[in-house]
Order: C-alpha cells, then structure tokens, then sequence
C-alpha cells in the first residue's frame, strides 16, 4: 500500500474545482489542513515564510506571540511534520523555512492552476 505525507497527498490531486476528491485522499489531505487551521501555525507560517532570508529561528518569533517558547516550538513541530516548514539545527538552534513544493502544491489544489 502507498504511503504518502499530507503534502505529496497534496501534490497528487487534481484542484478541487477540477474533480472531487475521493474519501482517501481527502483524508490523507486533512491533517495538512488541519495545522493551518489553527490561528497561531497559520501566523507563524506566514512569519517564518516572510521572514528576512525565508527562515526563522524560535528565538525570532517568541516576541509575536504571547505565548510560551514550548508551546511556539509544538505548533513548529506540527507544521513541520505536516510538511509545511522545513527545519535544520544549526548549533542548538532550529531554523524553519517554509517548504515551497507544500505551499506550490497547496495553491495548486485550492485555485485550481497549475505551476
């Protein structure tokens, strides 16, 4: 059986306004909705992609959010398992950078044109 990560689910499917989505792609598809729907990942998203150089460190947004260093880190770690921001450590600190072929992919399937 093919296993793919929201984002290649993603990728796979036609735009919503070509053809429905069958059940099983609809529900490989959720969870990549399913983080975006939460105000503080869809914010940080944005942030991290809008960021000077396209990546940002924790220590660059915690002053955006009047939230705890953890728990910004937890909606860091379900973006990225998502398959929205990609990280690399760097010393002790992370770095994220949105993942352009998630974000190519997600406006692909919600406007309907092609890259």
């Amino acid at each position: 059986m093919l296993t793919l990560t929201p984002v290649e689910a993603v990728a796979c499917c036609s735009p919503l306004s070509r053809e429905p989505l069958s059940r099983a792609a609809a529900e490989r598809i959720a969870p990549l909705l399913k983080a975006l729907a939460d105000p503080v990942r869809l914010r940080l998203l944005s942030l991290v992609a809008s960021h000077e150089g396209g990546e940002a460190c924790v220590c660059d947004l915690n002053d955006a959010f009047e939230l705890s260093q953890p728990t910004i880190s937890h909606h860091l770690k379900v973006l990225h398992e998502a398959g929205l921001l990609e990280r690399e450590k760097r010393g002790v600190w992370v770095y994220y950078r949105s993942s352009p072929a998630a974000m190519s992919s997600l406006a692909t399937l919600i406007s309907g044109t092609a890259s």
